[in-house]
């Protein structure tokens, strides 16, 4: 039988996927006059200049949904606090995309990209989204006091990196997002923090809305997000993530959502140990990538997504069972299962590939380079 207190998250994701379903083509069209587009480079995976203003329609959908939940006043009746808390990932997300739009445009500095995230981030901190213990087994609540500040900055500036720096294939940052702020959504619901499972239900609404036309299993992608639209995401997934999650003094739930968000996480963490082994700029731009790698290993780019996916989707499962959630051990076991299934198609494509190169070894060392002379001529 159909749950009346679903409605308000029902309505949230269903209002924020159509608004972006339904803009999207617009801000393509615009982005097109303008020429705001994404060219190509030896760095990245597309061939022809993209319009790489989509995370426009993603916040237009996300915020059309949070205020529309908001006038409706499913947010309940909060206490000042948590008021704070969701304006304060409310506005941070209007600021972290407004900065990485200007990105977008003008082509920010790398430094100054940098000083205005952790001045964001401060300034999150200070209106309540912010990291203020942990819960140890054995040992209870320690507390970080004003070591809470920068802690926060890094998980906040991070996440928005991270997620940023996965955006580098058609439909990979907006699934993996939609598939973190899905189990964002039933982990919040499940530790009783509705607010923050309003949020996550708009952004995944949103994010499944922008893959109609960012991720083609045939075919290229028709818009990127952009950096206004992957800073965005990232901050919101770790907003949500602070003021549902880590604010529960239980044990799991700090786990949580360094769990769900765990492959962009570790991702953006041994990218940053590679370019400080190397002596490269933290903030430089490179190939060295989760989905680059598996590419050069002879993985096509739609297979690539979909096992990212599959990592996702197997990490948020075990945030699931840990929880206690009821099935939640169920779900853990047939992810794992499907991860298995990923992993074997990727073995199996990766033999495959070295199998071809060997083969086309061969076939030019048996066969004689007819430009050459022949020793063996008198």
């Amino acid at each position: 039988m159909f749950h009346q207190d679903a409605i308000p998250f029902i309505t949230a994701f269903t209002i924020s996927a159509l608004v972006v379903w339904l803009s999207t083509p617009i801000v393509r069209k615009l982005g097109l006059i303008a020429g705001l587009t994404d060219k190509p480079n030896d760095r990245k995976m597309h061939t022809t200049p993209v319009v790489r203003l989509g995370g426009v329609s993603i916040f237009l959908g996300t915020l059309c949904a949070l205020l529309l939940v908001w006038w409706g006043g499913w947010f309940g009746v909060l206490t000042p606090a948590k008021e704070y808390e969701v304006w304060g990932v409310t506005i941070g997300g209007v600021a972290f995309f407004l900065l990485g739009l200007a990105d977008d445009i003008f082509q920010l500095p790398a430094l100054f990209r940098l000083f205005m995230q952790l001045l964001i981030s401060a300034i999150a901190w200070w209106v309540g989204v912010r990291i203020e213990f942990i819960s140890i087994p054995l040992i209870g609540i320690v507390k970080f006091g004003w070591f809470s500040l920068p802690i926060t900055m890094v998980w906040l500036s991070g996440m928005v990196n991270a997620i940023n720096w996965i955006d580098g294939l058609d439909g990979l940052a907006a699934g993996v997002t939609t598939i973190a702020s899905a189990v964002l959504l039933v982990t919040s619901l499940f530790m009783d923090q509705p607010a923050a499972a309003l949020i996550a239900a708009a952004l995944s609404g949103g994010c499944l809305g922008f893959l109609r036309y960012n991720f083609k299993p045939f075919s290229s992608a028709e818009i990127f997000m952009g950096d206004g639209g992957a800073y965005y995401l990232g901050f919101t997934l770790a907003g949500v993530s602070v003021i549902g999650l880590v604010k529960t003094a239980a044990v799991a739930a700090v786990i949580l959502p360094y769990l769900i968000l765990a492959v962009p996480i570790l991702d953006g963490v041994m990218v940053i140990f590679q370019r400080i082994q190397k002596g490269e700029p933290v903030m430089s731009p490179g190939k060295h990538h989760l989905h680059h790698r598996l590419i050069r290993a002879g993985i096509s780019k739609r297979d690539t997504v979909l096992f990212i996916y599959a990592l996702t989707i197997w990490a948020g499962s075990l945030a699931l069972a840990i929880s206690g959630m009821p099935a939640g051990g169920t779900y853990a076991a047939i992810s794992t299962l499907l991860l298995v299934y990923a992993i074997w198609k990727v073995r199996n494509l990766i033999q495959k590939r070295s199998l071809k190169n060997k083969d086309t070894a061969n076939l030019k060392a048996s066969c004689p380079d007819p430009t050459k002379p022949n020793s063996d001529e008198p």
